[in-house]
């Protein structure tokens, strides 16, 4: 098995083609700053749903000219095949990161929801297959563990869905499943447990819980918790969402049609994510002084979220190598910027 600074090593004396649809989201975006940064060439999709063109503009002002150019983007939907199949075209790489994400968008607009993350889903997968693409690693959810009660989360233990978002996740491992065993493809499926870091939009309906209360804190605005604060979660920085990808991406066959889960092995209450972006923000000259505001659950949560990422390390390799602490260490400059 190839650790992660090794694979950086040979993916660099060794460009591929890559796809990244939601190339322009958040976790899209830094996974096309990475590729870039190795010299790989990228193809990118996205309609701009969730995503951003300014996403694009901070990659490209961070990679040199000549990386840039190794980059094409395609404005398309993966809900229509022919963009699907354009976008595929001498790949040899999928990282399939294109979802209409969030839980409460889901329950507002189910249908909406199941477009975007079945239809599309399965279009990506046929797209993928017919062009012999290598493999196809895609993001996964930890809302597929439902109501299983026990931690951590364990891959094989699953329960029953609390929301829209969370069926069509699930629907998207078992298409996956299906497709290797009736067409002999390979994918890999990673379950992100609340991932976060820079260009992650802190704005929005349904922005993400670190953006969304830094982004307030800076301001000097109320902070909002759902609940007691006792929820906790598993926050994993995008540094180590991106090494899940590119190890997954490049595994050996025996490692493929599986799921992972990508997260720290870590849980942090929302009472103590609210001391540690304060903590965070003080230490860049921010002083936060209100106390946050409690209300009521939000419908669809689970009350808690761990992962163990035992079979990730085993199977892929996967170290993660930054904590929460150190992810909103590293994140806060652009918080600020």
């Amino acid at each position: 098995m190839i650790v992660y600074p090794e694979l950086l090593e040979h993916l660099k004396r060794n460009p591929r083609a890559w796809l990244i649809t939601g190339v322009a989201g958040f976790i899209g975006s830094n996974l096309l700053e990475h590729l870039l940064k190795l010299n790989q060439t990228v193809v990118g999709l996205d309609n701009f749903a969730t995503g951003y063109q300014r996403n694009l503009d901070e990659v490209k002002s961070l990679v040199t000219t000549e990386q840039w150019r190794r980059f094409k983007f395609i404005e398309g939907d993966i809900r229509n095949l022919e963009h699907c199949q354009q976008a595929c075209e001498g790949v040899d790489y999928v990282l399939h990161q294109a979802a209409l994400g969030s839980v409460p968008r889901s329950l507002n607009d189910p249908i909406t929801t199941n477009a975007a993350n079945i239809s599309g889903f399965l279009n990506m997968l046929v797209a993928a297959k017919d062009a012999g693409v290598g493999s196809f690693t895609y993001a996964a959810s930890s809302s597929t563990y439902g109501d299983h009660p026990a931690l951590p989360k364990v891959e094989e233990n699953i329960g029953k869905p609390l929301s829209p978002y969370a069926v069509t996740k699930y629907v998207n491992e078992l298409y996956a499943e299906v497709f290797a065993r009736s067409y002999g493809f390979k994918a890999i499926g990673l379950r992100y447990f609340n991932v976060f870091g820079k260009r992650q939009d802190p704005g929005g309906a349904y922005a993400a819980v670190i953006p969304k209360w830094t982004a307030a804190m800076v301001r000097g605005e109320e902070v909002f918790i759902n609940g007691d604060g006792k929820t906790s979660r598993d926050f994993c920085f995008i540094e180590n969402a991106v090494q899940a990808n590119l190890l997954a991406a490049t595994a050996e066959d025996g490692a493929k049609n599986e799921v992972y889960n990508v997260a720290v092995g870590d849980r942090t209450t929302l009472n103590d994510l609210f001391a540690a972006l304060k903590s965070a923000l003080a230490e860049n000259g921010v002083e936060y002084d209100k106390e946050p505001v409690y209300r009521d659950f939000r419908p669809g949560d689970v009350r808690h979220s761990q992962a163990d990422i035992g079979k990730a390390a085993r199977n892929l390799g996967y170290t993660p190598e930054f904590r929460i602490v150190d992810g909103i260490a590293k994140a806060m400059p652009w918080y600020l910027g």
